[in-house]
């Protein structure tokens, strides 16, 4: 067997691999979000899949589409009304993050999305537009096959979009940031105190987001903390844990989703996951630039200090002396006499 054959068999291997896994996370995150469906028994208010979806494909590149496509039909073989109901929404699911990852690309993202533009991206290309597509789709899909009413439809489609685009906005940041996790060393412990501080403050606001007073409000503080301190390591699962423990309440007709319709709960629940959402993308980011901006001031700074330090001892070479100077006193150049002044 040549080295040839053997790098392609690895690289399909490799791609195999890539596609089974991302299937795999694709149907096992789509039970756990059926568990909170709003629609129909299959739409619900956030869509882990999704999130998944496109960051299997900022990871690994597009040829994980089939993989999608593979956990979108497994999930809704047992949902849809008939095959070609089934199709035409796994369709949808798989064309969905397809189309925000070539937006993305487009835009030049960086998956590191250490830079406000990225977030900017992420969030209008990304989770709000990407996601019409999915949304328009599967909706049209279940109206077509009687499996949805004219007067549910609007209901549906606007919980089916928001529920993908928070699916993006909440859970691809979290496995971007996984993706460059390290162990950070010569942490000292107060900074260990405080995320772990953090996280026990977040559990605590969850508790009271559930119950039956409505104080979801609280949840803004810990973002804006866990940005300001943590950047997007800390941002984005804090905002994760926020938007589940509003769905949590909203499915449970809890704290500010009692006594409402499902039109009114979505419109609630949606506006307070899109808002802490864009709060905990954009000052992460605004953050990390700043600092990154503060490292490059202090490096510029560094290398002038070294470079005054090395003139200042001699280490270059004096500047070459004007054309005037190295005419010999009474002599022009070429060697002839020179007029007396």
């Amino acid at each position: 067997m040549t080295v040839a054959r053997r790098e392609r068999l690895r690289r399909g291997g490799v791609a195999a691999l890539d596609i089974l896994v991302v299937a795999a996370l694709y149907y096992g995150s789509a039970k756990l979000g059926l568990r909170q469906q709003l629609v129909r028994g299959q739409v619900t208010p956030l869509w882990p899949p999704t999130g998944i979806a496109l960051a299997g494909l900022l990871l690994r590149g597009p040829r994980v589409w089939p993989g999608i496509a593979l956990g979108a039909l497994l999930v809704n073989v047992s949902l849809g009304p008939s095959v070609w109901a089934v199709l035409g929404i796994a369709a949808g699911n798989t064309l969905a993050p397809v189309c925000s990852y070539v937006l993305l690309r487009r835009t030049g993202f960086r998956v590191e999305l250490d830079r406000l533009r990225d977030a900017l991206a992420l969030i209008f290309l990304g989770a709000f537009t990407g996601m019409l597509v999915s949304s328009t789709t599967g909706s049209a899909t279940l109206a077509l096959a009687g499996a949805l009413t004219g007067d549910r439809f609007w209901p549906t489609w606007s919980v089916w979009w928001t529920g993908d685009a928070m699916g993006v906005l909440v859970v691809t940041p979290v496995l971007l940031v996984l993706r460059s996790a390290r162990l950070p060393k010569g942490v000292p412990a107060s900074r260990w105190a405080e995320a772990l501080l953090l996280l026990a403050a977040t559990y605590g606001v969850g508790l009271l987001e559930t119950g039956s007073t409505p104080l979801m409000f609280l949840g803004f503080p810990l973002l804006i903390w866990a940005a300001f301190r943590f950047q997007l390591a800390g941002a984005a699962p804090c905002a994760l844990a926020v938007s589940v423990f509003a769905v949590v309440a909203a499915a449970r007709d809890a704290g500010p989703f009692a006594g409402h319709d499902l039109l009114t709960d979505m419109i609630t629940l949606q506006a307070f996951n899109g808002s802490s959402a864009l709060t905990a993308l954009l000052v992460a980011t605004t953050v990390s630039e700043r600092n990154e901006t503060h490292r490059e001031i202090a490096r510029a700074c560094g290398q002038l200090a070294a470079m005054v330090s090395r003139i200042a001892a001699g280490g270059y070479p004096a500047p070459p002396p004007d054309d005037a100077e190295t005419e010999d006193d009474g002599e022009e150049p070429g060697g002839r006499p020179g007029r007396p002044p």
